[in-house]
C-alpha cells in the first residue's frame, strides 16, 4: 500500500510540474519538460533515502516555479527570469556527474539561439 501511495505522489508531482511548465517561454518549456522527464525516469529505481532527497528537491522546484509564475501574471514571459541562484552549500552537496549536468543545462538555457528553435502560434 505504501509503495502506491509513493508512485502517485511522485506522479502528481511530476505532472504538475508539466503543467507550470505550459507557463515558460516555448523553449525554456521544451528544455525544462525533456530535463524533468529524463530526471524522474533516471530515478525510478532509486533508493529510499534517495527517492525521499529527490521528491525533496523537485518539490521545492515546483513550490519556486510556482510561486514565480504567479507573481509574474499579467507581465512580458521575455521579461520575466524564472530560477534562483544556487547556494554554495547546496553546490558543495553535488557530485560531480550532478555540477556537470547543472552546467550542461546553465549553457544550453542562457544560449542566444537555443535547441529548440519552436514558435508559437500567434493566437
Amino acid at each position: 500500500m505504501a509503495a502506491s501511495a509513493h508512485v502517485s505522489k511522485v506522479r502528481s508531482l511530476y505532472k504538475r510540474i508539466l503543467v507550470l511548465h505550459r507557463f515558460l517561454p516555448i523553449d525554456l518549456r521544451a528544455l525544462g519538460d525533456q530535463y524533468v522527464k529524463d530526471e524522474f525516469r533516471r530515478h525510478k529505481g532509486a533508493s529510499a533515502e534517495e527517492a525521499e532527497s529527490f521528491m525533496t528537491e523537485w518539490k521545492g522546484y515546483k513550490d519556486t516555479l510556482q510561486t514565480q509564475i504567479l507573481e509574474s501574471a499579467g507581465e512580458q514571459l521575455s521579461s520575466v527570469k524564472f530560477g534562483v541562484n544556487l547556494s554554495e552549500g547546496k553546490l558543495s552537496d553535488f557530485q560531480d556527474e550532478q555540477i556537470g549536468q547543472l552546467y550542461e543545462l546553465m549553457l544550453e538555457s542562457t544560449k542566444p539561439n537555443r535547441q529548440f528553435d519552436i514558435q508559437e502560434d500567434s493566437k
